[in-house]
């Protein structure tokens, strides 16, 4: 009797290692890391965040929009603004009263800065910090992009965050008169953001952080995810700074970095949770998803640029074309120069 108690109590014994090793990941996985942004950075954030929903009025009239409402072009970088010519020419010609530039470069990387006459000149922030890429620190630069441009001139309406490798693909005639004074387009009061619910991977994105990390306050079903190239309204924007809790979510670091891009989940699912009527559900910047490598887009080659490819990325199932397109090598700027003025900025 002793002898069978003995082995049962030994075989128990051998196989707790066991049942830990197969049970302890479920019961016992540790709570999300906190975030790895400084809380220098994040101190400085608020304040900052602070001062522009403060300071900040989010009205405006939905009725015949005044002249002098401007765009705000909003550019996150860490590298040269390779195609700043071509922005210039875009927006030549043109008063300062219809637009406002602003640049949040990454100040931990050597960037030259673009030279005299260039509308770049004077448009990078002070509060910028470090970026890095599938990291909640490209929201916080958004963020802080939307903030500066609040304070900065309450005349900005619409504010149209883009990247070092986007370029236009109209004039700017045509994408203001587009938002403002287009009968064609009546939804300039909504922001144009994908708020996509049916991607593949949706539910891998959800639960890199773990699977109950964005409980209780993001549930899977209002979860989207979208591009993080968008045109945002100023109600929005300012919305968007004043936001705590969700940036709370999704400023915790992921356990699997191949499906975390906090920049493409944070907007939309925001926009999604608060105003998904305020948004159109597609964005006017054009990528091309159909080569990607490691997460990024397809790049076009010098040899590729062409009134063709203009006139092809222009072209959009929706209620008027394509206003900006990515992602661009940056050996593509003189090619791009030479149909800029025929083509390009000829609608």
């Amino acid at each position: 009797m002793l002898s069978n108690q003995f082995v049962i109590s030994l075989f128990l014994l051998l196989c707790l290692p066991i049942v830990f090793f197969l049970v302890a990941p479920h019961v016992f996985s540790p709570p999300p890391r906190e975030s790895l942004i400084p809380i220098a950075d994040e101190i400085d954030d608020q304040i900052l965040f602070r001062r522009a929903s403060a300071g900040s009025s989010s009205h405006l009239s939905s009725g015949t929009p005044h002249p002098k409402l401007k765009i705000a072009f909003l550019f996150l970088t860490n590298s040269d603004l390779h195609f700043a010519p071509i922005w210039d020419g875009f927006f030549s010609g043109h008063p300062r009263s219809l637009y406002n530039v602003y640049v949040h470069a990454d100040p931990f990387v050597n960037i030259t800065r673009p030279g005299n006459g260039s509308v770049f000149q004077n448009a990078f922030i002070t509060s910028a910090k470090r970026t890095s890429r599938a990291s909640p620190t490209l929201i916080s630069a958004t963020r802080r992009l939307f903030a500066t441009a609040l304070l900065d001139d309450p005349a900005n309406a619409y504010f149209a965050v883009l990247s070092q490798h986007c370029i236009p693909l109209h004039s700017f005639r045509f994408v203001y008169q587009s938002l403002f004074e287009s009968p064609r387009v009546r939804t300039w009061h909504r922001s144009f953001i994908e708020l996509i619910s049916d991607e593949p991977r949706l539910w891998k994105r959800y639960i890199a952080r773990g699977r109950y990390a964005m409980l209780p306050q993001v549930p899977f079903d209002k979860f989207r995810v979208g591009s993080h190239f968008f045109l945002m309204t100023r109600t929005h924007a300012l919305l968007t700074v004043k936001d705590r809790i969700l940036w709370r979510k999704f400023n915790l670091p992921c356990y699997r970095s191949d499906e975390c891009y906090p920049e493409e989940h944070y907007f939309p699912t925001l926009m999604n949770m608060k105003d998904p009527e305020g948004c159109t559900g597609y964005t006017l910047t054009r990528v091309n998803w159909t080569a990607t490598v490691k997460g990024h887009p397809y790049s076009y080659k010098p040899t590729e640029v062409s009134s063709h490819l203009i006139h092809h990325l222009r072209l959009s199932n929706h209620s008027t074309s394509y206003f900006f397109a990515r992602k661009f090598m940056p050996t593509c700027l003189t090619p791009l120069l030479a149909i800029a003025d025929s083509v390009i900025f000829r609608d």
